[in-house]
Parts: C-alpha cells; structure tokens; sequence
C-alpha cells in the first residue's frame, strides 16, 4: 500500500513527507493506521547519528494508532483494536524471559538496526528499500507495520492521539521511579531535568509516595510546571550550588534517589554527589557512544549506586495499560506535557522541542 512517511535522507537533515510502498503484514506482525506520533529526543539523536542507524530511513517510535489488519499467528490484538506501539524485543532471551525485555540481548538489533532481524524492510521507494522498523515500528508515518511483541492494547475511552509517548519517553520517566527505584512512601527524590521524562518521573514520584521531590532545570517555566505535577522543591540548576542546595533540603544528608536525564556528564556528578549514603542514582539521559563522566571514588564506596535505566525496566503490555488507568483517574496527568501538531509540520514540531519551547510534541494524522 501506499503511505506517506517523514523520510529522514541524511545527517541532520530536515524530515521530507514522502511517498512510500509499504508491504503486508507478515506472520506475526500488525497494520497499524497513526492517529498520534511522539516526538523523542531519541528520533533526534538518531537522525543527527549520535546511534549509526543507516539511513536514509523512517524513524518514530512512540506512535499509538488503530489495528487495520494482523498476519497470521497474532492473537493479542486484531483489526479495530486501539494500541500503543512501543519498543521491541526478542522475547526468547535469558532477560526477555525474565521480566527484563528492555534489556534484550539483541536489542539494538531489533530496535536500531534499520530492518528487520533478516535484514529485510517493509518500506520501499521506487523499488528501492528504506530503512525502517525503527523501535519495531518507524512511526513517523501514516502507516506503520510494527510486531505483536511490541504493540500494547489499550482503553478506547481515552484520547488515543495522546497516548503514543507512553511507548517511550513517557514509561521511561515513570518507570524509572515505579519499576527499578521503588521509592517507599516518605522517602526523598531528587530529579535533574525537568524535560518530559524528569516530569513523567516528578509525577510517578507523587503516585509513589516521595515526601521531598526535588525538580532540578535551568528553564523557570518547566520548573514551575514542576511544581504543578507535584514537585516540592525546585532549584535551578544555573544558580549557585545544586548539590548543597540539595542537602540544604534533606538535612545535610542528601536525596535517597536521585535520577539523571539530561545526559549531561557534569549533571550525573551532581546526581551522584546529592545522594546520601545508601542513595542509588538512575541514568536515565542517552549520552553520545562514548561519553565519559567523572564519579568519586570515594563518594560510590560509601553504599552509593549508579543504575543505568533503559525504557523504564517496563514490560509494556502491563505497565502502559496501569499507567492509562493512572491518567483517568487523574492521578497521572501526562498531557499537560503534550502539544500537538498535524504530521505536515514535523519540522516545526522538532524546532520546537529542540528550543525547549514544547516539552513533548506529538503528530496527529487525519
């Protein structure tokens, strides 16, 4: 069939709307119509190759859309069904099979690679192949063939154009704070980016129980939405002295939790430096490959953890569905972080978060 898709042709370059063949679903895979398309600092660090995807490819990885048909053996959804298509996996490895598919063994190979595990594309141009099945999906499409292993069924009740970030950046935030650090009600959290991932994690941080939730951002405006969601104390992060101001808050003692999402080295020193002793620091922040940072020894040895988090250590199917259920009940209000704009202004959308002026862009498709 034909779509039209945000073609990605070369480093840097601008997204070109372009028209595309893209084949049938194969057996195990599904048809899914975009009603909705995140916009994710991944897709921008990709398209600048900071990740050596090969392009020219199809990037998009948090899109959230109707069902329009399966390939044979798929049971989890079918033709009407509204869903969430999120990362990919193997499904067989040692930590797929544990309950750890974000830490696939081959997941660059199923969610980077730019095809499919046999090296074939459903993407055409001219009878030339486009890379694609970025994330098990490239979502920046009208259309998208995506796997049964990484589409996620969800409530038709709520707005499904809003829904595709949950596939990503939005579960990553908050599962960093409900799925690997399990704060216990009362304890303290300090978050440094105040971004749409730094404010999934302030409002999992709420749902969790944290009595002091620290919001740390050089930008006034996202701090304030901080507090909104639920912050209780926000420092900027471009006035004095973070980490003592962190300890100022908790007693001298510093955060038990803290995480890191700016991929900023310097940053992840201060989200070390501001934990207590015991205290554990999620990474969160996609860093260039090869990125250094700097880390006292001597502040590590004294029971302090550094916990690289990937995707929020979800398991999709389960955890995207608690996290709708959170927003209806008003207890998980996401979309105060999204604004939309129609797929023909991709670029604009894109400048847009680049500028910091939206926090999490998302397509909509007619």
């Amino acid at each position: 069939m034909q779509i039209t898709a945000a073609l990605t042709e070369d480093k840097g370059a601008e997204f070109t709307l372009t028209p595309l063949e893209l084949d049938a679903p194969r057996p195990g895979e599904v048809l899914v119509r975009l009603v909705g398309s995140g916009v994710c600092h991944t897709d921008l660090i990709v398209r600048d190759q900071w990740y050596p995807v090969p392009l020219p490819a199809v990037l998009g990885h948090e899109g959230a859309g109707v069902v329009e048909a399966v390939g044979a053996n798929v049971t989890a959804v079918a033709p009407g069904d509204h869903v969430v298509m999120t990362f990919n996996s193997c499904g067989g490895c040692r930590t797929c099979v544990s309950g750890r598919p974000a830490y696939c063994d081959q997941f660059f190979a199923y969610n980077f690679a730019g095809t499919r595990i046999d090296g074939s594309t459903p993407l055409h141009r001219d009878s030339a192949d486009i890379h694609a099945v970025f994330f098990g999906q490239s979502a920046f499409a009208t259309h998208a063939v995506a796997t049964e292993t990484n589409v996620v069924k969800v409530d038709r009740s709520v707005p499904l154009e809003l829904l595709g970030p949950l596939g990503c950046g939005i579960q990553t935030g908050a599962g960093a704070v409900l799925n690997t650090l399990h704060p216990p009600a009362g304890s303290s959290l300090a978050i440094f980016g105040a971004g749409s991932v730094g404010l999934s994690a302030v409002m999992a941080a709420v749902v969790a129980g944290c009595t002091t939730i620290i919001a740390v951002d050089l930008n006034p405006q996202r701090l304030e939405l901080a507090r909104e969601l639920g912050a209780t104390h926000m420092i900027n992060g471009g006035e004095g002295d973070t980490v003592a101001r962190i300890q100022e808050l908790t007693s001298g003692l510093g955060v038990d939790y803290s995480i890191e999402t700016t991929a900023v080295p310097t940053v992840l020193r201060q989200a070390v430096d501001a934990l207590n002793q015991g205290g554990t620091c999620g990474l969160i922040g996609a860093a260039a490959v090869g990125t250094e940072a700097a880390i006292d020894m001597s502040v590590l040895l004294f029971g302090r953890t550094v916990r690289g988090i990937v995707e929020g250590d979800s398991v999709p199917r389960t955890f995207i569905p608690k996290l709708v259920e959170l927003y209806k009940q008003g207890r998980f209000p996401f979309d105060k972080l999204i604004k939309t704009y129609p797929f023909s202004e991709i670029n604009t959308a894109v400048a847009d978060s680049e500028k910091g002026v939206t926090l999490k862009p998302v397509l909509t498709f007619d």
